[in-house]
């Protein structure tokens, strides 16, 4: 099992979380050993940018960490898990609507009739 932070993530279970192109980088760390060495990876991260920008992708504009890797996403908005091309919404943070996440998400979002809200 591997836990780790992400820039971004995207439909395919590819993940980005090392670089920003333009900013200083001091190396890529050992993210890229984590995601191949890992067979359960869960990303956390923050739904959106600062901007509101979706980091739920249909495809990942930054440097990938990994490719493929990922099936499991945790937000601070929503459980997510990554199945055929598309992110299926499991769980939503307390307070906050379906509605909220559909517009906070990018890529393609499949939303079942079964959704929860966390519980802690």
């Amino acid at each position: 099992l591997t836990v780790l932070g992400a820039f971004e993530v995207d439909v395919q279970g590819n993940i980005a979380s090392w670089m920003i192109p333009g900013k200083l980088v001091k190396g890529m760390g050992g993210a890229m050993d984590l995601v191949a060495g890992a067979d359960n990876i869960i990303v956390t991260m923050t739904h959106a940018s600062k901007d509101g920008e979706s980091k739920l992708l249909p495809q990942c504009s930054l440097p990938l960490t990994g490719a493929g890797c990922i099936r499991k996403v945790l937000t601070d908005l929503a459980y997510l898990e990554i199945e055929n091309g598309a992110f299926i919404l499991r769980e939503t943070a307390p307070g906050v609507s379906v509605e909220e996440i559909i517009e906070k998400t990018a890529g393609k979002l499949i939303v079942p009739d079964d959704v929860k809200e966390m519980t802690f």
